[in-house]
């Protein structure tokens, strides 16, 4: 295992995903997509020549919305999946069965309780709850569909030292169309 690890989260892309966060996930070692995909093509984007992309399937990612010959991509997608690296270990899940939505970070929690950090998506709306731990973090709407201010992903710097979460958003504006 390296020393430490570039990770980019994200979530609820929507068919979707903003330039600047397909330039950092190809910069990154991991990539994580909590849901809300929206076409596989996102995923496609997504994977550099060097990251492991790691993905849950979110209330939208449904055979409906997808293309009938990438559903076995589809099919592999679970609802919970993990990333292990040093220091501890990432849960990721879309968090729209973790409700109430008043409650969410608790429940995550419970949840979760020997992971170091849990990324869901669902509300669209970054947030980083350090309070206590596990983390708990949505890094916001990587696309366009309810991005409020801007396509969101954080990016955690992990080491077995430290772990330091950078947050970042993206103006619509400045989306080539």
């Amino acid at each position: 295992m390296k020393r430490s690890y570039r990770v980019l989260l994200l979530a609820d892309t929507h068919a979707t995903v903003h330039p600047e966060i397909v330039a950092l996930a190809h910069s990154a070692d991991h990539v994580v997509h909590a849901g809300d995909i929206g076409h596989p093509d996102v995923l496609d984007r997504l994977r550099g020549d060097r990251n492991q992309v790691v993905a849950v399937r979110g209330n939208n990612d449904t055979a409906a919305k997808w293309p009938a010959d990438r559903l076995p991509m589809l099919d592999a997608l679970h609802n919970v999946a993990g990333l292990a690296l040093p220091g501890g270990a990432i849960a990721i899940e879309h968090g729209h069965c973790a409700n109430p939505a008043t409650q969410r970070h608790d429940i995550l929690r419970r949840r979760h309780a020997d992971a170091r950090l849990i990324v869901y998506g669902h509300s669209h709306r970054q947030v980083i709850d350090d309070t206590c731990e596990p983390w708990v973090v949505n890094p916001g709407a990587a696309g366009r569909n309810r991005s409020y201010g801007g396509s969101g992903c954080i990016l955690l710097e992990a080491s077995s030292r430290r772990w330091k979460l950078q947050a970042f958003q993206f103006a619509l504006s400045d989306w080539k169309k």
